[in-house]
């Protein structure tokens, strides 16, 4: 007699829940997948633009050094014929300035806090400060502002630095508590300190952050010809308000 076929053995029951959850999570890993090389292949195409050239170095290269003799030049133009200080106020504006400036040239910029282009500082005029702006000439415009001037540009753009925070001049009581040791307690006191160049006008000046402006109607056209020569850079005189009520 033959001898009996063993019964088949049952199948594991799966649960259709996990099943459904295996063919969701293989689909989310596939897309996923596909999103992240599509990232890659993004990233990729992005850096290949702005990988130099060796002669895009070598043009950089030889336009910073350009920078620094043509720098030097105007320094030794401005000792033999120092400019007259006409005010003991000065508002300085950078215009310009990336790729072609010298570190030097850069140095200079920072140690004014015109670290980005439309931005704008209150200094005291001195002929040190001549000199500095005459090396930096290409790069910045300045001149005298009058008081209408330093009243809105601290009203409309005035920003308190109090350690690593920004505050608006609206509240006199951070006014108060950072210049206040200097009796100056309003936003009227710092109006009258700067437009003044008072007794405290650094410590005043330096609690302020660069003012940041906007060249609206292209009241900047990017030429670094003197302003009278007709370009936008060097020494304004009183002509610096008009570029103020445009640029504020």
């Amino acid at each position: 007699m033959a001898a009996e076929e063993a019964p088949p053995q049952a199948l594991n029951y799966i649960p259709e829940v996990v099943l459904k959850k295996r063919k969701n999570n293989e689909e989310w890993a596939i897309k996923r997948k596909l999103q992240i090389q599509e990232r890659i292949a993004k990233r990729q195409k992005f850096q290949s633009r702005f990988i130099k050239k060796p002669e895009q170095f070598i043009r950089e290269y030889r336009d910073k050094e350009v920078d620094l003799v043509r720098m030097k030049s105007r320094a030794k133009r401005g000792r033999r014929t120092p400019q007259a200080v006409e005010s003991k106020l000065l508002f300085i504006i950078r215009i310009g300035g990336k790729n072609d400036m010298h570190e030097k040239t850069r140095k200079l910029l920072y140690s004014l806090r015109l670290r980005k282009i439309h931005c704008g500082v209150f200094v005291k005029a001195s002929d040190g400060m001549m000199e500095v702006l005459q090396k930096l000439e290409p790069y910045v415009t300045y001149g005298y502002p009058n008081v209408k001037s330093v009243k809105d540009l601290i009203y409309k753009k005035g920003v308190l630095k109090a350690g690593t925070e920004r505050l608006p001049l609206t509240d006199n009581n951070a006014i108060e508590q950072e210049l206040g040791q200097y009796n100056i307690i309003c936003i009227e006191d710092i109006v009258n300190e700067i437009a003044n160049v008072g007794p405290h006008f650094k410590e005043v000046t330096r609690s302020l952050r660069p003012f940041m402006l906007s060249n609206p109607d292209r009241a900047l056209h990017g030429k670094k010809k003197r302003f009278e020569d007709g370009g936008d850079s060097g020494n304004r005189g009183d002509h610096i308000n008009e570029l103020i009520s445009k640029m504020n």
